[in-house]
């Protein structure tokens, strides 16, 4: 089972890659997976290496409030 972190994208690169960001950790990811073009501020779904899908940003924001209520609740 996978978990997917909703992350944001921060940055947009010229060949099909985006920098996104999971809860304050930035990395590089590739877009080619998802048909639409993506903008800064657009919530995706990632997966080894590949943004999946584009989720709204409420229901991106609504997981990780829930995420962070975890692991406050873990500690």
């Amino acid at each position: 089972m996978c978990l997917s972190i909703p992350s944001e994208v921060v940055e947009l690169h010229p060949d099909d890659r985006v920098t996104v960001d999971t809860l304050g950790v930035k990395r590089q990811v590739s877009s080619q997976l998802i048909a639409e073009p993506l903008a800064i501020g657009d919530y995706v779904l990632l997966h080894v290496g590949f943004a999946m899908n584009k989720i709204d940003k409420a229901t991106a924001l609504e997981t990780l409030t829930l995420l962070k209520q975890l692991e406050s609740a873990n500690e």
